[in-house]
């Protein structure tokens, strides 16, 4: 089956212009994790406070989930490849900005700045991957790759992360955007080519909207951060939330109403791309959980250096891999999405089941090695249907806004997960530690414990994904695409072409 097509001719430059598309989309990815290895040095080096180093995280992560959307809706309004190529410049500038460094004000604002440009370039990216690769198994390879690049690239950024402030410092894990930027831009402006409908400059954006759904998101994001630190019911955490969702409730009563709404509720209505965005969501508090108490583990229990910790997660890279490009790229076109999505999220949750086995004294080839390979498999099957799903179908127009809808998921997911499942780690090792009393801090059996305890819950909410998916998802790739507003107006115009 072919998905609906608005040019002529597929672009044959399109699979050589698709390694520049997922070049970029990788440096983004990477700098979510990146720099978490690099803190302790950078910290010594400018000499912040640890609630400054806290905010080398999520200055990125604030301005990149808060404008998304707004990105996405610059990308379909001003051109998904001007938007693609100004978001991998300005990244890049801001990486170096934030390599030279000479303060924490300095390195704070750059984060911010990489967080803002990540957030043109990513949806950018994934809307002109959307409309390239409109026949299905094509489609589905494309998918695949970029699948893979998304769901490994923070594992990818912990190794890098490790490799380069261990054998440069730590401004290296921001310079290194240099050399993605400068591969991706000049790829993108020789090959990519933006098909589909033109781009109607004359329409206007929502300026109201973009206003109540950015701080909507920064309030919920930041807020999440606070409930990982101050903990769930503190003024912070409560205030800043509750603030977050009446902002984002008041959004969704003004998009029902203007002409020209931020995010149509067309995008998100679609039981489809409803069930992707929030099975995406739930799956990446997840992942997000065993990345932060995986590494704590392999470095304070067994004392990893930070590059044998980076790599120790290579398993799982590999595993994203294959289960993308071999297990989802074959079989998307030729199962209906739910029948690939719930199967791999429960595999990943098999994964995260073995894992949750550690002890202080647990071997790396029996428990994290399968562990972590199993749960990269089962992820990479299950992701790469879901973020193909999560845009198709959807008019040329809002096809940069439901890309934006993919990342905001991912990004809303990681927030929670990270709060909500350290909440948990810390309850479980307090509570074992008073069960167990020893003289000083808490023991690594307590430590241990809390974390297995965490990725328990993670493996529950992996399975949470697998019955979203089920029970929301219906599209079959084997069924003919819904016709969208544009073919019919296309075929409108050649209907009257033909009387003439």
């Amino acid at each position: 089956m072919s998905l609906p097509t608005h040019a002529s001719q597929p672009d044959p430059r399109r699979w050589r212009a698709l390694v520049f598309i997922c070049l970029a989309q990788l440096m983004v990815v990477l700098d979510g994790t990146v720099m978490n290895i690099a803190l302790p040095s950078a910290q010594h080096d400018l000499g912040f406070s640890d609630t400054s180093r806290q905010w080398v995280v999520t200055a990125y992560a604030l301005a990149f989930g808060g404008l998304l959307l707004f990105g996405g809706r610059i990308a379909d309004l001003w051109g998904r490849k001007r938007a693609f190529v100004t978001g991998v410049l300005g990244f890049a500038a801001a990486s170096v900005l934030g390599g030279a460094a000479v303060n924490t004000g300095m390195l704070l604002g750059a984060r911010a700045l990489q967080g803002v440009f990540g957030a043109l370039l990513a949806p950018a990216a994934l809307s002109l991957l959307t409309v390239m690769f409109t026949e299905a198994r094509e489609r589905a390879k494309a998918f695949g790759i970029y699948g893979a690049l998304a769901g490994g690239g923070a594992a990818i950024g912990l190794l890098l992360g490790g490799a380069l402030t261990e054998y440069l410092n730590w401004r290296w894990t921001l310079l290194v955007n240099i050399f993605f930027a400068v591969a991706a831009a000049a790829g993108a402006i020789a090959l990519v080519r933006d098909p589909g409908t033109r781009h109607d400059r004359s329409r206007k954006l929502d300026v109201p909207g973009v206003l109540l759904a950015t701080g909507g998101l920064v309030c919920l994001v930041y807020g999440l951060t606070q409930a990982e630190t101050n903990g769930w019911t503190s003024a912070a955490t409560l205030g800043l939330t509750g603030a977050g969702l009446v902002l984002l409730a008041a959004f969704v009563v003004l998009e029902r109403r203007v002409t020209t709404p931020l995010l149509p509720l067309r995008v998100v209505l679609d039981r489809n791309r409803g069930g992707a965005y929030l099975s995406l969501g739930l799956a990446v508090i997840g992942m997000f959980g065993l990345f932060l108490f995986l590494t704590f583990y392999l470095q304070i229990v067994l004392g990893y250096s930070p590059l044998v910790c980076g790599v120790a997660f290579l398993p799982m890279t590999a595993g994203m891999m294959i289960g993308a490009t071999q297990i989802g790229t074959r079989l998307t076109p030729r199962l209906p999405a739910r029948r690939l999505m719930a199967p791999g999220f429960l595999v990943a949750a098999a994964g995260l089941a073995i894992l949750a086995q550690i002890t202080p004294h647990s071997s790396y080839a029996a428990v994290v090695l399968p562990g972590l390979f199993v749960m990269g498999l089962g992820l990479g099957a299950a992701m790469m249907p879901a973020i193909s799903l999560a845009t198709v179908g959807v008019e040329p127009q809002d096809s940069g806004v439901a890309s934006a809808m993919v990342n905001t998921s991912q990004q809303i997911g990681g927030a929670i997960g990270t709060a909500l499942l350290n909440t948990i780690a810390a309850s479980a090792t307090t509570t074992y530690a008073h069960h167990h009393p020893t003289a000083g801090r808490p023991p690594l059996d307590a430590l241990v414990h809390g974390y297995a305890t965490a990725i328990w819950w993670a493996a529950g909410i992996l399975t949470l994904a697998a019955l979203t998916a089920a029970a929301l998802v219906r599209h079959d790739p084997r069924q003919p695409a819904p016709r969208t507003a544009a073919d019919t107006q296309h075929d409108s115009r050649h209907a009257l072409a033909g009387k003439d």
